[in-house]
């Protein structure tokens, strides 16, 4: 009669067991939103291997997905024109057809044709070059890892300066991401970033981080000052993930526990599109990805 009472209790306790982990997955994500980058249309032929005209039928595809997938907000890591501003005009139109808000970076290519970066910052309907916000207890960082660059209007300001030393430590380190394509953020960008996450970790809030160049892993097409970008970042728990673009073929890896996730841009290929949903769980992050952008699985850490 004992050994039958133990194995009642194990029968019970393996039912437990299993449905509470049924209830947890069948459980709704705290937060929902679409991820598209380097969507870099222009209405001119296509080149090698980039698909200028057909990157706004692309568009028309994931704000379709989106919207019958119900998203909260939608994040453009960048990149959303190629090369001439009057080309902005056709994609601000097909973004209208989101049901819900997209939250913007800005990539190297939406400067061609710019003298004032207000303006394409007034375009784009940012409340700043680089921002926050807040949604239930998740804080949505946006760098502007253009900030510090030769595309970026920094001619004749205090930011050329800081270009020029940054461009400087990438030749004395013999590092490769020193490209005119890559950009970096000021100590001003940086002091915020850092107050921001002090914040955050103080109140226990968790962090995601969107910008347009990567981090991490390192290429020639990281941000020219990612390791000064990453001291900060790993300073601090509060962190889950980085989400960045313009490298288009993607590229993924763990800076200490920090998951840095470049997604694949949509320019690329003729009809193959790239752009997926990020749902957040109380215990992880599931980037859906649909066609050529990888789908990934991020646990979060206590």
């Amino acid at each position: 009669m004992k050994n039958i009472n133990i194995s009642w209790a194990v029968f019970i306790v393996g039912i437990f067991f299993s449905l509470n982990n049924i209830f947890a997955q069948s459980s709704p994500p705290l937060i929902v939103f679409g991820l598209i980058a380097d969507t870099q249309y222009a209405d001119c032929e296509s080149g090698k291997t980039r698909f200028y005209r057909n990157s706004l039928g692309k568009l028309h595809e994931s704000i379709d997905y989106f919207n019958n997938q119900k998203v909260q907000f939608t994040v453009n890591l960048g990149d959303i024109i190629d090369r001439d501003q009057k080309d902005l005009d056709s994609v601000l139109i097909c973004l209208k057809h989101l049901n819900k808000k997209i939250f913007h970076t800005t990539g190297n290519h939406d400067y061609k044709g710019i003298t004032d970066n207000k303006v394409l910052y007034k375009k784009l309907k940012m409340p700043s070059e680089y921002y926050s916000f807040m949604k239930k207890n998740w804080v949505f960082v946006f760098l502007n890892t253009n900030e510090i660059a030769a595309y970026s209007n920094v001619v004749g300001t205090a930011k050329e300066q800081e270009l020029l030393r940054i461009q400087n430590q990438i030749k004395v380190n013999k590092e490769i991401q020193g490209a005119r394509w890559n950009g970096g953020v000021s100590s001003r960008q940086l002091q915020w970033l850092d107050n921001l996450l002090k914040k955050s970790e103080k109140k226990n809030r968790n962090v995601l981080i969107f910008c347009h160049h990567p981090l991490y892993p390192r290429s020639q097409f990281t941000a020219l000052n990612n390791m000064e970008i990453l001291d900060v970042i790993n300073r601090y728990n509060c962190v889950k993930a980085i989400f960045s673009g313009h490298h288009h073929s993607g590229a993924f890896g763990y800076f200490d526990h920090i998951p840095c996730n470049t997604v694949e841009g949509m320019i690329e290929t003729p009809d193959k599109n790239s752009f997926g949903i990020v749902r957040i769980y109380k215990d992880r992050i599931e980037l859906e990805g649909k066609e050529r952008m990888t789908s990934r699985l991020f646990m979060l850490q206590p």
